[in-house]
């Protein structure tokens, strides 16, 4: 295990807990967290996921600004449902880039585990989009990710990155159960599902 390694792991492990919290500082440590699993995967010729981690670390710097103008309106950072028929159009989008990505890795490159890595890229995608757009489902799209991960990461003998989604699926369970009690507890005041 080099220091890439735990350095990852440490710092994967704090932007999750911290995104649990509804911390704005879960951004600023998964901007590093995911730059150093861009180099491990890179290494082992998961192309997707080495993209995946370029994509991050967009999606976490419109997650950070998005949060820090959520927190200077409301003091905390306000979570919020979507509605069924936003879950059907994301869940749509995401199978359909998981396919066409997956048939562009499998021809174009020679990716290890191309559809494999492509579904979990794709749905990596849709949670990140949805924890920086402040919704609940964010943590079942994450809890996906991460039983799909484990095994992937295990089959490449990446066993640290598959200890961190071991510890990633906990604390996404943790993160599913506080936005729900925050959103519920806000419900009344809020009145609803969010569109997106």
């Amino acid at each position: 295990m080099t220091p890439i390694e735990w350095a990852a792991l440490l710092l994967g492990f704090a932007c999750v807990a911290l995104a649990a919290l509804r911390s704005v500082w879960t951004f600023p440590t998964a901007i590093v967290s995911v730059g150093l699993v861009g180099v491990l995967v890179w290494r082992e010729r998961l192309y997707s996921d080495a993209l995946l981690q370029l994509f991050f670390v967009a999606a976490n710097l419109y997650g950070w600004r998005s949060w820090s103008r959520a927190t200077a309106a409301t003091g905390e950072v306000p979570v919020g449902a979507m509605t069924p028929s936003a879950r059907i159009r994301w869940t749509a989008g995401t199978l359909a880039a998981a396919l066409l990505w997956g048939g562009a890795m499998h021809a174009l490159t020679d990716a290890a585990y191309p559809w494999w890595d492509a579904a979990i890229a794709a749905t990596s995608v849709t949670a990140q989009l949805l924890m920086a757009r402040r919704r609940i489902e964010n943590w079942l799209v994450w809890i996906a990710v991460d039983l799909a991960a484990i095994p992937l990461y295990l089959a490449k003998g990446l066993h640290l990155l598959a200890l961190l989604y071991l510890v990633y699926l906990g604390l996404a369970l943790w993160g599913w159960l506080d936005w729900r009690a925050a959103h519920r507890r806000a419900a009344p005041i809020l009145s609803g599902a969010c569109p997106a």
